[in-house]
Formats: structure tokens, sequence, C-alpha cells
């Protein structure tokens, strides 16, 4: 089992990024607590926020874009997060249909073909739910 699901705490999902983050807290598989996009001005006081909320001691964070950035600052922010990278690779693929799944189009948008369709809000917190889900059930 992979180290860190087995203690039952809540983990974080972290999609770094420049403008904006991904924030996701999940719980087993599936069991999504809290998703949400947030300005990256504002991503180290969310954190706070969900890991004072939920007892999270571990974060799972994508190894792509600002990665090592974000990691420097969450490691001297919260020393006592466990820091996980995992293959952010197709992420944002993924989680755009992750999203059409999650809400289906309706009417003539149901015509479009699902690869030229964009989600109308950014998905970035899609994104750290799929990560925490890849580091769960790595393959």
């Amino acid at each position: 089992m992979t180290q860190g699901c087995c203690d039952n705490l809540p983990l974080l999902g972290f999609d770094p990024g420049r403008d904006k983050c991904g924030v996701a807290v999940v719980q087993g598989i599936g069991n999504i607590l809290e998703a949400q996009v947030v300005a990256s001005d504002r991503a180290l006081e969310t954190l706070q926020t969900l890991c004072d909320r939920f007892g999270s001691t571990t974060l799972i964070i994508g190894d792509r874009t600002t990665s090592r950035q974000w990691q420097e600052r969450i490691g001297q922010n919260f020393p006592e997060l466990r820091l996980v990278t995992v293959n952010e690779h197709n992420s944002t693929l993924a989680a755009r249909d992750r999203y059409w799944s999650m809400y289906p189009p309706r009417g003539f948008k149901r015509l479009i073909p699902q690869g030229l369709r964009l989600p109308p809000r950014p998905i970035d917190d899609i994104v750290a739910v799929l990560l925490i889900e890849r580091y769960l059930n790595p393959d």
C-alpha cells in the first residue's frame, strides 16, 4: 500500500502555477472533501486553512510548472508536511475529460465533440484531485 494513505488522514493535492493554483483535499479514493482554484498569492494561506481544517500531513504536488519554487516555499512554511511529487504529464487533458464527465454538457453543446469543448472555468482544482489519484494508484 502507498505510504501515507494508511494513516486515514485526508491528502492535500496541489497543482502549482504562476497565476493560479489548484488545491484539493481527498480522503480515500473518490471522496473529494474540498477542491478550489486560488490565486497564487493566496495559495499558502489556503493550504494553511485546509491543513488546520482537515489535519492533512501529506501534500501531493505536480512536478511541472513552477513546482520546484512551490516546493521550497511550502517546505519553508509547512515543515511538518510531507511533500510528494507526482508526474503531471497530460493532467490538464485528463482534467478536461473529468470535468465533462462531472458536468455533462446540455443543449446544443452536447453536439460539439468533447475534444473541442473547453470547460467554462479553470480546472486546476480537478488537476489537484487527479494528482492525488495518481499518487494513490500509480501505474
